[in-house]
């Protein structure tokens, strides 16, 4: 169990309505259903501005509800310095986006940083970006999300 310091997680994707308000949805109801919503902080952002103030694809909402999540109170944002300090596990869904995050944060935050399939045990080490194909892409994304988000609940009960 969770003592009742607050954790906080940060998503992090490209444009930020794809995969990381995915893993934001999904983390969310995972941690809820856990009764430890208000023992983790949970967000999401892009490390591009390109969608900021935007719901998540609506492919993306569709294949969540499918599975009972809900994404559509998630707004498109941009990473901000102040989420460097702020987070305490800053969570890229490729490698590309890893990088960038590491450019930008001052090197004793640097483990603050990582995949998030590291907590997978899939095969695979990054989320891949569905925003460019069809709607099995989303079904893919929410089936590593799940898994990935499973994983890091569980390493955030064992650290608590």
């Amino acid at each position: 169990m969770i003592n009742k310091r607050q954790t906080s997680v940060l998503f992090v994707c490209m444009g930020n309505i794809c995969r990381s308000p995915t893993a934001e949805g999904v983390f969310r109801k995972f941690v809820e259903d856990a009764g430890l919503g208000d023992t983790i902080l949970i967000d999401s952002a892009g490390t591009h501005a390109f969608h900021s103030g935007e719901p998540p694809d609506r492919r993306a909402r569709q294949a969540a509800e499918r599975r009972g999540y809900t994404l559509g109170n998630i707004r498109a944002r941009r990473v901000v310095d102040e989420d460097f300090s702020m987070y305490e596990y800053i969570v890229a869904m490729d490698k590309d986006n890893l990088v960038m995050l590491k450019e930008r944060i001052t090197p004793e935050a640097v483990s603050r940083l990582s995949l998030f399939l590291d907590f997978s045990d899939s095969n695979e080490s990054e989320v891949p970006d569905p925003y460019y194909g069809g709607g099995s892409g989303f079904e893919r994304v929410l089936d590593l999300v799940e898994e990935a988000s499973r994983g890091l609940l569980d390493h955030i009960r064992q650290l608590a």
